[in-house]
């Protein structure tokens, strides 16, 4: 469906934003990908290796309505996926974090409007699920405006969907980059907040592929949550330093023992398919009818039991200390 299209990415010279340009070049046949971002290094950087002549490199922050409006332009396609990201960076200052979180959804959803952009699927996080975190918060708030985005667009207007999921194995600013760093230092035992914390894991390309497929299925106001793995911190340890070793440094501000990617608050809400959770919208669109449980590829989803909680602590499916390995090779 990317054949011939015109898509934007925000935050595209991100590690998600540079592995999407990356599949949708050796995949489809697009009109154009155009990468907005604020940061013109990175740009710099990203056009040396993505240099296919449909790409377009933006300059512009999501804080700024009139640059994204002016970059949407024929856009058939968003991914939005800018934001701040870093759990205790946001805590310490969290109006910055809601400037580009919240208001920027918030634009990026006007400007889509306003530009007659057919889908948009925004990235969210589990941190957004039952947030205990400045981040996790603004996420939650970022979810909630794309999924009530479908009111203001009609029965005619742009679609808007979000994807949800967990850590991604060596993402920038990730644990598995500094893990390494420390190893090849000589830097053991690894610091670790908590000896019992449970992560959701999934590769990049992972992450892309369910974005991309999420593309076919979607009919607007769906939160989309893929089946993964998860990891325990110790086992990552092991993985990285040979060890189980750790020196336990104390949970920073914001941060969890566990995730959760599908609230039990939500499991009215919560359909299960084969390899995925779709969480229904709480609201009804003006104009637009169905009850999710088929979706755009015909693939059908059952509600969950009440009280049905995806949780990385009691996920039934655990990656071991060599698939752990095995799965950062493959990354």
């Amino acid at each position: 469906m990317f054949n011939d299209k015109s898509i934007l990415i925000t935050g595209g010279t991100g590690s998600f934003g540079k592995k999407y340009t990356e599949t949708l070049l050796s995949r489809y046949q697009p009109k154009r990908i155009v990468i907005y971002s604020r940061d013109e290094l990175k740009q710099y950087e990203m056009a040396q290796t993505h240099s296919d002549p449909v790409m377009r490199y933006f300059i512009g922050d999501v804080r700024d309505p009139e640059r994204l409006k002016q970059a949407m332009s024929g856009i058939d396609y968003v991914i939005h996926a800018a934001a701040l990201k870093h759990v205790p960076i946001a805590e310490y200052n969290p109006f910055e974090c809601i400037k580009t979180n919240v208001n920027g959804a918030q634009n990026v959803i006007e400007a889509a409007i306003a530009s007659g952009v057919d889908r948009v699927m925004a990235l969210s996080t589990d941190k957004a699920a039952n947030p205990i975190n400045l981040y996790g918060a603004s996420k939650l708030a970022s979810d909630k405006l794309f999924v009530a985005a479908n009111n203001m667009s009609g029965a005619h207007g742009p679609k808007f969907s979000v994807v949800r999921y967990g850590n991604v194995v060596g993402s920038r600013g990730s644990v598995v980059p500094f893990f390494k760093k420390l190893v090849a230092e000589g830097k053991t035992p690894l610091p670790v907040t908590h000896e019992e914390m449970t992560r959701f894991w999934i590769t990049l390309q992972e992450g892309v592929d369910f974005v991309l497929k999420n593309f076919d299925r979607m009919y607007g106001g769906e939160i989309f949550v893929p089946k993964i793995s998860s990891v325990a911190i110790l086992d990552l340890v092991e993985a990285y330093s040979m060890s189980r070793d750790a020196d336990i440094i104390g949970i920073r501000p914001g941060e969890k023992l566990h995730e959760i990617m599908c609230p039990a608050d939500d499991s009215h809400l919560t359909l299960e398919f084969d390899d995925h959770f779709v969480l229904r919208p709480t609201i009804k669109f003006h104009g637009r009818s169905g009850d999710y449980k088929e979706n755009g590829l015909g693939e059908k989803g059952v509600p969950v039991d009440v009280g049905f909680e995806y949780n990385s602590g009691t996920n039934p499916q655990f990656l071991t200390v060599d698939e752990i390995r095995a799965m950062d090779k493959n990354a």
